[in-house]
């Protein structure tokens, strides 16, 4: 839809390492930079932050904190995103196409969530330094492009011309422009912005790049199509079930919107579509939900644990931790380009658990600071198994 297909694929066993060996010997030398299993029981055990900030200095975090005065949760999440950054762009600059346009498309996803935080921002009468200060350094434009977003009038016109000066060079454009062709189908153009709610703009620009870059992964194939089109797919699966359930309570969840608006939102890839899709549209409840997912094994034990509420995991928290699992198993491949990926998403998790455990340890709940994913541990549930197995 919005990226032409590439005019050449990722390379085979002849030729993969001539055209991406040094960016993926990177990416995978990087992957021993994640936090051990010692790493996370040394933190775990801090009394104070002083005492985190003295763990990380061991690690690969020392860098990024060596000019922090003091150490607070927030300041140490930016400083490990700053770090991430800085790695994929390094990553970015040594790539060539097709994986330049594969990392860019990593890339969207961060552009389309700040956009929405600046729209959002200004329907609430918010500070615009602020928001910036908010916004994923992944997904930031040029800092004029970011500032002019807020200035147009909170009105139908000044939407129109938001998208036609500002958002239609950006590279998640193609994306906002399919929605409001989308949108003008059922009301006026000018309209649809003020209107529709801001996180359903958000939910229907996120299908559009789902399926945009599974259209790209595909038309790659080899490696990268598979491994990478299945992490696609379930990143769909766990759109649509999240939607599903988000809006119970909602006007969404009104038996004329489910099939028209709701419907509209899940993504047209995806392990669930297109028969499970169809009847999550169907759904107008918790338990009717659950019965839908009980068809799909993958997701059914998510659901449960969702359902028992067992050990205080939401599903999000189940969500994770099959991710995890799945972004672990995309670097044990070969010749793909499914790792850069992994890489940025892993990363992300581990800066979440970062930011859990200093703020379990700030506000003194020491009882709660094993509830975080790890990433690469030989503790992992799906690894137990194995390990047991290799010590008889």
């Amino acid at each position: 839809m919005a990226t032409p297909a590439p005019k050449s694929g990722p390379g085979n066993l002849a030729t993969f390492n001539i055209l991406h060996g040094f960016p993926e010997a990177l990416v995978r030398g990087m992957r021993s930079s994640f936090l051990a299993d010692a790493d996370y029981h040394h933190l775990t055990q801090c009394e104070t932050l002083d005492d985190v900030r003295l763990n990380l200095s061991e690690t690969d975090y020392m860098d990024a904190l060596a000019d922090m005065g003091t150490l607070i949760p927030t300041g140490l999440q930016k400083a490990a995103v700053e770090k991430l950054v800085t790695e994929f762009k390094y990553l970015r600059t040594q790539a060539i196409e097709p994986l330049s346009t594969f990392l860019d498309f990593i890339t969207y996803e961060y552009m389309i969530e700040n956009v929405m935080l600046l729209l959002k921002g200004t329907l609430s009468g918010r500070d615009i330094n602020e928001l910036i200060a908010q916004c994923h350094p992944l997904g930031m434009f040029k800092e004029s492009t970011m500032r002019s977003i807020p200035t147009f009038e909170s009105t139908p016109r000044g939407y129109q011309d938001l998208y036609q000066t500002v958002l239609v060079d950006t590279p998640v454009g193609p994306y906002f422009a399919q929605f409001l062709q989308e949108s003008s189908d059922r009301s006026e153009v000018s309209n649809v912005l003020e209107e529709v709610e801001i996180e359903i703009i958000k939910s229907s620009l996120i299908k559009y790049w789902i399926e945009d870059f599974a259209k790209f992964v595909d038309a790659l194939g080899g490696e990268t199509a598979v491994i990478m089109g299945d992490l696609l797919k379930v990143r769909a699966d766990t759109n649509a079930i999240n939607i599903t359930l988000n809006s119970f309570g909602t006007p969404l969840n009104e038996p004329a919107m489910r099939a028209s608006d709701r419907k509209r939102l899940y993504p047209s890839v995806g392990h669930l579509y297109p028969a499970g899709t169809s009847m999550l549209a169907d759904v107008g409840d918790e338990d009717e939900l659950g019965r839908v997912l009980e068809l799909f094994p993958m997701y059914s034990s998510i659901w449960n644990v969702h359902a028992a509420g067992s050990d205080g995991k939401s599903i999000d928290d189940a969500f994770y931790e099959r991710d995890v699992q799945m972004l672990e198993l995309a670097f044990e491949g070969q010749m793909h380009y499914a790792s850069f990926y992994a890489y940025v998403k892993l990363k992300e998790q581990e800066i979440r658990n970062l930011v859990w455990i200093s703020e379990c340890i700030l506000q003194q709940q020491k009882e709660e600071i094993h509830k975080f994913v790890p990433v690469f541990s030989f503790n992992a549930p799906w690894r137990a198994g194995s390990n047991k197995h290799s010590r008889r």
